[in-house]
């Protein structure tokens, strides 16, 4: 359904993209993949959200190579260049804005280490008013605990219960953060279910409810935000 495409950050990013059938202009959500890159799975979900009404994009964080083992991207994103990266999702989000297809605002869904970077990213672009988290992987060393511009913006964490549902710390920090910073954050709790239960390529922590209910809550977030 989709394609990739390239935009400018500092220099050149790529990400994969797709726009909803219909011609009308809709409003955006950026995808940030987990550990593993833009593998089928994220592109599944960008298909999803413009089978959804929104123009979607993934960027590619890894260049279009996979992570070999989760230790890559962890140390990657523990760094100084969670900046960095955050940095590009906020070009990504001018660059949604600037396409003639778009119109209204810009959203960002993450799934593991993409759902802490989404989450982060909401405080560094004005653009970007609302987050969906799917179990996120929190506290990030390189996230500061006193976060800025989220005034008037909304966050989603779903939780699963492998992870220590939304009783976890890193979830309670980042919770806390987001309102001192002036925004709401709703957290939602999985029972039973493991990390990584929305993705359906892993069926071993596939859980089709909490899947569809996840979905449904993110989908009702976005059209209230963004529209």
């Amino acid at each position: 359904m989709g394609e990739m495409v390239r935009y400018r950050s500092k220099g050149t990013s790529e990400g994969y993209l797709a726009i909803p059938s219909g011609g009308a202009a809709s409003p955006a959500v950026i995808v940030i993949q987990d550990w593993w890159g833009l593998v089928p799975h994220v592109r599944a979900v960008v298909d999803r959200f413009a089978e959804a009404g929104f123009v979607a994009l993934a960027p590619d964080f890894r260049h279009g190579g996979p992570a070999s083992k989760p230790s890559e991207p962890r140390q990657m994103l523990n760094s100084v260049q969670m900046d960095e990266a955050a940095s590009d999702i906020a070009a990504a989000a001018d660059y949604l804005a600037g396409r003639i297809e778009v119109a209204g605002k810009v959203g960002c869904a993450g799934f593991c280490a993409g759902a802490s970077l989404a989450l982060w990213a909401a405080s560094r672009s004005e653009r970007i008013v609302a987050t969906a988290a799917f179990y996120p992987r929190l506290p990030w060393e390189g996230m500061r605990t006193e976060w800025t511009d989220y005034g008037g913006k909304a966050a989603i964490i779903h939780c699963s219960e492998a992870d220590g549902t939304s009783a976890d710390d890193g979830v309670q920090t980042v919770r806390d953060a987001i309102e001192k910073a002036g925004g709401t954050c709703q957290t939602y709790d999985y029972p039973g279910t493991a990390h990584a239960f929305f993705n359906e390529d892993r069926p071993e922590n596939y859980d089709q409810r909490a899947a569809a209910t996840a979905w449904a809550r993110t989908l009702e977030l976005f059209r209230a935000k963004l529209g």
